[in-house]
């Protein structure tokens, strides 16, 4: 669900009503400029060339002309004021959500979200990608940071729009009062695959189950096609990129997979996550997201299938 009028969210409530506030007032003026307009179609129509001007009736509608004037200027800066004040109560509202329960670093790389989970106690540190759990009720921090280009950080459901600037971090501080799989996107155009940088923002009843277990490392291999899959990824170029908690994997240039199967999504959104998609990734990534900074891979059929056995543990 990716929608600004179906806000799950105070912060997404308070933009929500703001919007329907502006909407209201610019309805109400463009149909007094239609009213406006009719009447002076209508007046036009019943005049005659033929009949001489009347000098005083002239100065009657050139002073009715200034109060529709003056009375049209005047309705308009009160419309302006009105929207200036509730769009200050509006921005008042979105910074008193209060104190964080949960801090995550989202950074955005061309074209896929790196989401780092934050905590004092450092084993309880953990990363994933383009899927990012929170509890539901509960206000979260995320310091945003972009590690290329200049991306935008939105969830309409939740919140507003936070630009991504390099070198310079932001934050924004969001709550989902509402269990449920909420659709983000970047907002701001990021090069060829900008459309396909999406993110799902999950408000679940069961997060610190879910947290549990992405804190866990890889399970190990159970048979050997899975440990030969293993040695394929942690002795190829795979490891160049990725990590894999539990293994000798621990580059940070691409996605974490130590959870990889538990992701709804591959590829930032671009297609689902399931075993022939991912073998379509690994063996041409370009294929489903031109572009991509992922290489091809071409491999013998038994290693794919090895590979793929062993990743589909990722769970």
């Amino acid at each position: 669900m990716q929608s600004i009028l179906q806000s799950a969210g105070p912060q997404a409530a308070h933009i929500e009503s703001l919007w329907w506030l502006t909407l209201a007032m610019c309805t109400a003026v463009f149909l007094a400029i239609l009213v406006a307009l009719g009447l002076a179609l209508m007046r036009k129509r019943r005049g005659t060339a033929a009949t001489p001007p009347d000098i005083s009736f002239i100065t009657k509608k050139e002073r009715a002309a200034e109060l529709a004037v003056v009375a049209g200027v005047g309705v308009s800066l009160l419309g302006l004021i009105v929207l200036t004040l509730a769009s200050f109560v509006t921005d008042r509202a979105l910074a008193s959500l209060g104190a964080p329960d949960l801090q995550i670093d989202v950074t955005g790389h061309q074209w896929w979200w790196d989401a780092r989970y934050d905590d004092q106690d450092k084993s309880k540190i953990f990363t994933v990608a383009n899927e990012i759990h929170i509890p539901v009720g509960k206000p979260v921090l995320l310091r945003l940071r972009a590690d290329d280009v200049i991306h935008s950080f939105w969830v309409p459901n939740l919140s507003g729009k936070k630009d991504m600037i390099p070198g310079r971090d932001a934050t924004l501080t969001l709550q989902a009062d509402k269990p449920g799989v909420y659709r983000g996107q970047c907002a701001e155009f990021c090069g060829a695959q900008h459309a396909k940088m999406a993110l799902l923002f999950i408000a679940d009843e069961k997060y610190e189950e879910w947290a549990a277990a992405q804190r866990k490392p890889a399970p190990q291999p159970a048979n050997e096609q899975q440990k030969r899959g293993r040695d394929l990824f942690v002795d190829g170029r795979c490891a160049m990129c990725h990590a894999i908690q539990g293994t000798t994997a621990n580059a940070r240039h691409a996605p974490d997979l130590t959870h990889l199967m538990s992701r709804q999504m591959l590829a930032a959104g671009a297609v689902p996550n399931s075993i022939g998609h991912l073998a379509g990734w690994i063996l041409d990534p370009s294929s489903i997201k031109p572009g991509s900074n992922m290489p091809p891979n071409p491999m013998e059929p038994d290693d794919l299938h090895a590979l793929l056995a062993y990743l589909g543990t990722l769970k």
